[in-house]
Parts: structure tokens; C-alpha cells; sequence
């Protein structure tokens, strides 16, 4: 199957790209190691917060198709990775699994032809592209900078924003040489309306270290006043929406029950190891600790614990306790109106919720089954009956779906830590 385009990881940021690449006419192939994926792709089946259903019929009916194999890989004149890199919390503190990019570059290096374009876009430290993957790379001969071209592009993708997406996004690309970069940029000029030359890929990948820290900061600070401005007995979202009325100097963030999602803060300098190619499978990363990252990870870490402190008080304040109480957890995904749950504070909020003795249900539209420390959550058939039987309802997630003022009324208790219904409506975060 000719293809102009590879996307090597079929998740939440290689189907998208694969989409945009689909629309603009680029012949796309996608390469994905585990064959049952593969098969749900080209059935039309959508991994969870990846795109639309319709999206995805919509790239089969142009043309696109997904392989096991690798050999496609070979047939191709760009190869994108966009392999996950989840956190490896538990085996060296916090630093990027690469388990899945090396996969995926051993892959194609055993089929890379000469003056093919290949750019990472998974999320990794400053250094990767360079110290990990050109090794890879290379393994069979060819070299990076004089028969192939290598470059980092940090994927900006923004699930369910309907105002941007790729095409309306400058992308920045870095290259490990300048005939790199241009290489790279050509490529996504095709997809976008702007490209962005970093100055080489170590710019690049601290563009998107950059980014995802700065937005886990200033939630960690709206967590933090949200926390500060309850002890006071102020309205911290009534505090928000005014302040985010000066024209200048402030960009609104808001609390929330924690912070979920694909793109977890990274701190260099708390997690300076990661595996690499070398011949001892480490690579010592320099720089110091990201104290601010630090301190952010620290706060949004403990939203979870201090909304079921907040539930309890709230109980108690109406004369009942926590344990046996029935409470009813609304939106249990990452984000608004997704499916995905990756990372989403619900998981942690109801594991803790059942510790204490509370009887949990929930309800999601995007949702139909859920897990809780190993055992199935009720979901609730009807959100109404539910809430009005329920001693608690917990909003952790707005979807457009809910009627908040209604269900304010329908609840017997409603606590909101997403500032959605009206100001006085329910309690609020």
C-alpha cells in the first residue's frame, strides 16, 4: 500500500494527526504493534478521547488503513512517532516511560530508506531525540543529518476544542540540522497554516515542557486560591470572573478536583534518569529541579483528598455521616464532553470515597461502564432519580449534557468543584 505519511501510534495524538494528514490529501498509512488495535481501526472502532467515530469512517472511505506490519513502514517518504509516554512513577521517579518510542523506532529502523523525514512528537525531556532516538535510528547504517532527515514536533492538540485544531495551530518543528528542520517543516506545511522553526530538537522538546508545565501551574494556583478563598468564606469562581476582566496581564485558569489528561507535568530535574540506547540503558539528563513543577504537582495531587474532606463536611453539616452515605459522582472522564478517562481525578476521588464507607454510583454520558479498586461502580439509568435518592452528588466533570440548575434542585445535596451552577445554586468548590 503506497503512502506518503506514517504515523507510528494510533492514540490520542497519532489519529489525529493521521486525520489532518487524511484531509489534506496525503496518503496515510498507520502502524500500530498490537494487531487488536489495528483491527478495531480499521473496523471503524475509536479508541477512547482519540477523535470521532465519523472521523474516523471518513479517513477508511479516503484511503487510510492501519498495519500490524511493519514492513509498510518502508513504503513511506515521513514517519511521525507519536508513541505514549506515560510517567513511570514507580520506577524512577517520574521520568517518561520510552518503552513504547523505542518499540516504535526499532521498528522503523529496520525498514528506513534513505531521505525519508522522521520527527517524534511524543512528549519527552530536552535531549531525547538527540541522546535516545537518533541511536535507534541509526542501528542499521543510515545517519541521521546525511541520509535521513530527524526532527521533534511537540503535538499541540487540544481534544474537543472546536475552535483549534491542527490545521489552525502553528506547529513548531526542530531539526537536528538545518536541511532537518526545512525537511520537517515542509512536510507539516502541507497539514497547517503556520510552522515554526525552533532552533534545533532539544528547543523544540522544551517548547512542549514549556507548555505542559505552565498549564499545570496556574491550576495548581487556581487550586491553591480556590482552597485559600473557601477558609475566607469567598466565592473564588466570582473572584475569577472578574479578575479575568483586565485586558492585560492575567489569564483565567480555574480549579478543579485534580488535574487528568495525556500530558502529565515534567520535571527534569526531580526524575534526571531515563533509559536510552546506551550501552549501560541510562543517560544522565542535566539541569536542576522545576521547583514551581514541584510544588504544582504537589498541590494538584492533593485536590482529590480535599474534595472528600469537603463532601464529609458537607454531610456533616446536614446531620449525616460519610460512611453509608449514598453518593452519586457525575463525569468521571478527564475532560468535558470526552470519553477519555486518562488520568481524570474521579478514579482517586471514588477510590477513597469507598474507604471511608461511602455507597458509590455514578453517571457519565460517555461512560457505560466503570471500575473502582477493582470492582464495578452502579451507573445510575436515570440521572434524576439518582440524584434525588442520592445523601451527595459530586459534580467532577461538566459535560454539556447535565441541566445543572435542574439537578440543583433535584439533589439533596450537590457539591460542584467545577463552578457551573449559579452562585448560590449548590455548594461550590
Amino acid at each position: 500500500m503506497p503512502a506518503d505519511l506514517a504515523v507510528l501510534g494510533l492514540g490520542h495524538t497519532g489519529l489525529p494527526l493521521a486525520q489532518a494528514a487524511t484531509a489534506a490529501g496525503v496518503g496515510v498509512i498507520g502502524y500500530d504493534p498490537d494487531p487488536a488495535v489495528v483491527a478495531d481501526i480499521n473496523a471503524g472502532r475509536v479508541p477512547p478521547g482519540a477523535l470521532a467515530a465519523a472521523d474516523l469512517r471518513r479517513m477508511l472511505a479516503c484511503g487510510f488503513r492501519a498495519s500490524a506490519d511493519p514492513a509498510v513502514l518502508g513504503r513511506v517518504r515521513t514517519a511521525v512517532i507519536c508513541a505514549p509516554t506515560p510517567l513511570c512513577e514507580a520506577v524512577d521517579g517520574g521520568s517518561p516511560d520510552l518503552t513504547a518510542v523505542a518499540a516504535a523506532a526499532r521498528a522503523l529502523a529496520a525498514h528506513l530508506r534513505p531521505h525519508t523525514t522522521v520527527v517524534l512528537e511524543s512528549a519527552v525531556y530536552p535531549g531525547t531525540t538527540e541522546e535516545f532516538l537518533r541511536p535507534l535510528l541509526e542501528a542499521h547504517g543510515l545517519r541521521a543529518g546525511r541520509d535521513f532527515h530527524l526532527a521533534y514536533s511537540p503535538s499541540r492538540l487540544d481534544p474537543g476544542n472546536r475552535a483549534f485544531h491542527l490545521a489552525n495551530t502553528p506547529k513548531v518543528v526542530g531539526g537536528c540540522t538545518p536541511a532537518c528542520t526545512e525537511a520537517a517543516a515542509a512536510f507539516y506545511g502541507r497539514l497547517t497554516e503556520r510552522v515554526v522553526r525552533a532552533r534545533g530538537p532539544r528547543e523544540a522538546e522544551a517548547v512542549k515542557l514549556l507548555e505542559t508545565n505552565y498549564r499545570h501551574v496556574n491550576i495548581a494556583f487556581a487550586n491553591e486560591m480556590a482552597v485559600f478563598c473557601h477558609g475566607l468564606g469567598i466565592d473564588v469562581w466570582d473572584v475569577i470572573r472578574c479578575a479575568e476582566t483586565k485586558p492585560f496581564g492575567f489569564q483565567a485558569f480555574r480549579p478543579g478536583p485534580g488535574v487528568g489528561g495525556h500530558a502529565p507535568a515534567l520535571d527534569p530535574g526531580a526524575a534526571p534518569l531515563f533509559a536510552t540506547a546506551a550501552a549501560d540503558g541510562r543517560s544522565r539528563l542535566p539541569g536542576h529541579p522545576l521547583r514551581m513543577v514541584e510544588l504544582a504537582q504537589e498541590v494538584n495531587g492533593r485536590m482529590p483528598r480535599y474534595v472528600v474532606q469537603r463532601a464529609a463536611t458537607l454531610l456533616n453539616e446536614h446531620g449525616k455521616s460519610l460512611r453509608g452515605a449514598r453518593v452519586l459522582l457525575l463525569g468521571v472522564t478527564y475532560k468535558a464532553d470526552l470519553a477519555d478517562q486518562e488520568g481524570a481525578p474521579a478514579r482517586e476521588i471514588g477510590a477513597r470515597l469507598i474507604e471511608l464507607g461511602a455507597q458509590l454510583g455514578y453517571h457519565d454520558p460517555y461512560v457505560p461502564q466503570w471500575r473502582v479498586l477493582d470492582r464495578p461502580v452502579p451507573r445510575a439509568d436515570s440521572l434524576w432519580e439518582a440524584a434525588a435518592e442520592a445523601d451527595l452528588t459530586l459534580l467532577l466533570q461538566h459535560h454539556r449534557t447535565y441541566d445543572l440548575q435542574g439537578l440543583a434542585v433535584k439533589a439533596q445535596l450537590l457539591l460542584d468543584t467545577r463552578g457551573a451552577t449559579p452562585a448560590g445554586a449548590a455548594a461550590r468548590l
